[in-house]
């Protein structure tokens, strides 16, 4: 029997949501290009996801998506839209309306105790990762032993761990885990980010080259010397 030309498959990806609290089109387009000028690099065609839960005035969302997309990230849907004309409008418009899980209305399912499970093993790896490649740790640690070159990105849904000169950027908590931390021997990066709270190397300046953590708290990046 012939494999299928195409498969459609469920998976995950990490994408940035932008939080409105109006319909302000011309102040939106001001946040998000001073967002774009920190770390061009970073955002050049991004992909976000537009919540609207907070705002009360009408939108006009084809507007918005070309003013997403002119600041040079990529919007891909909206969420946090509970109303009804709003979600018709999308349909129309042809804009996906996604649900965060969160947003579904549920009862609580009282589950069985069971014993807790094993987290995943961190991943591990070796010698130096060059400028232009990517290393993603899904659902688990990242462990680089060696250093990290500029142009190069690793990311990890846990904490992220350099035994060695850290720099290009480092993702840690992508999927949101605000636990997970970066430690480093070196701190050159051109990024660091925990659970989408970033800074780029213009603020990294009173830690640089010296073996530090980065934790999150409060919503705020903090630094911490290890020598």
């Amino acid at each position: 029997m012939a494999s299928p030309d195409i498969e459609i498959k469920g998976t995950t990806f990490t994408i940035s949501v932008v939080h409105l609290i109006d319909n302000d089109l011309e102040h939106i387009q001001d946040i998000l290009e001073q967002k774009m000028a920190q770390a061009p690099k970073f955002f050049e065609t991004a992909p976000v996801i537009i919540n609207i839960d907070k705002v009360e005035q009408p939108i006009d969302f084809i507007e918005l998506n070309k003013v997403v997309n002119q600041t040079g990230f990529v919007m891909v849907g909206v969420t946090g839209c509970r109303d009804t004309v709003q979600k018709q409008q999308l349909h129309q418009d042809k804009i996906p309306v996604l649900i965060a899980g969160r947003d579904v209305e549920s009862k609580p399912i009282q589950e069985p105790q069971t014993a807790p499970v094993a987290g995943k093993p961190a991943k591990i790896v070796r010698g130096q990762v060059r400028s232009g490649q990517q290393v993603y740790a899904k659902d688990s640690d990242l462990v680089i032993i060696g250093s990290v070159s500029n142009g190069a990105e690793i990311i990890a849904d846990g904490s992220i761990h350099v035994y060695g000169a850290l720099r290009g950027r480092a993702i840690a908590g992508a999927s949101g885990q605000e636990k997970s931390a970066i430690f480093c021997q070196s701190l050159q990066a051109e990024l660091v980010s925990i659970a989408g709270q970033y800074q780029i190397s213009d603020g990294l300046q009173s830690m640089w080259q010296q073996a530090c953590s980065i934790e999150l708290d409060a919503q705020q990046l903090k630094f911490a010397s290890l020598n």
